[in-house]
């Protein structure tokens, strides 16, 4: 069994607020657990609410992969607190390109006088592991995870994780290709799996501007619509939609996850708090 563990489903910038509470205002942040392996997909401010969990007390090993480095996918890391405690080992995956690393990227935001704590100042143990896509990493302990790349300006990363005979898929900050196709890689990386977690950033009409004049095409992010018709197409057991816009409230986000099930019924906005498990005994 993969469980996994929504720590913060927004994407772009946090949003707290009484319009946003039951969702959540945290910043991309997922946890999966196989067996003793944990595993981190993405750093944005939920990961500080990761590491309350997870303590100091008990030296772990930890595999952090980033679907790229934009600030909401990275803003939470150095508030994480077993990265400032010793005995603690983090494994960071991700990758790089014409204009820096995961870790320059991470070091970036921690020099003065940005933070007063640098990233080589830590006492834990971190191991910077450079991937691409068509990547397949063995984390050790029976887990398997594949990369191919998505649809983002400066590029991202497509994780598919394999564990047990269990399948959980993280595509976020990713969009159709060709004017609305979609993307064959997504797909192909999602065939099966029991979870998807597609970003599902927009409504169609906020994603063609039909909404309010404003289309967000060549953002880099999708809409429930598009999620959706992945889900079918790959066979799916369940679509969560993620990275959910900051200006939209509670009452919206349940209104996107309401007409998602009408297009595929195993659909559920993702929320702070939210524990999907992939058994595939359950499809």
């Amino acid at each position: 069994m993969i469980r996994t563990v929504f720590w913060g489903v927004r994407g772009s910038v946090p949003a707290p607020g009484a319009q946003t509470a039951g969702i959540g205002g945290n910043t991309s942040c997922v946890e999966m657990r196989c067996g003793d392996t944990r595993l981190i997909f993405d750093a944005g401010t939920g990961l500080r609410l990761l590491g309350r969990e997870l303590g100091v007390d008990t030296p772990l090993t930890l595999h952090l992969f980033f679907s790229h480095v934009h600030w909401d996918h990275i803003q939470g890391f150095p508030f994480f607190e077993p990265a400032f405690a010793p005995g603690h080992t983090i494994h960071m995956y991700g990758a790089s390109s014409s204009r820096g690393t995961i870790e320059s990227a991470l070091a970036g935001q921690m020099e003065y006088p940005n933070f007063p704590v640098k990233l080589d100042e830590l006492p834990s143990s971190l191991i910077f592991h450079e991937i691409g896509p068509g990547d397949v990493v063995d984390v050790g302990g029976g887990v398997i995870v594949r990369t191919t790349a998505g649809h983002h300006p400066g590029g991202v990363l497509v994780y598919r994780v394999e564990y047990d005979g269990a399948v959980v898929v993280y595509a976020t900050d990713t969009e159709p290709v060709d004017g609305g196709r979609l993307d064959p890689r997504i797909v192909e990386i999602a065939r099966g799996a029991d979870v998807l977690i597609y970003d599902s950033m927009y409504t169609p009409e906020e994603y063609t501007g039909t909404a309010d004049g404003r289309p967000r095409e060549g953002w880099g992010h999708s809409t429930y619509e598009v999620g959706a018709a992945i889900a079918g197409a790959a066979g799916v057991g369940r679509y969560v939609l993620f990275h959910h816009d900051p200006d939209q409230s509670d009452e919206v986000v349940r209104e996107k996850e309401r007409r998602a099930r009408a297009l595929f019924p195993r659909s559920v906005a993702a929320y702070e708090g939210l524990i999907v498990d992939a058994e595939p005994a359950r499809r």
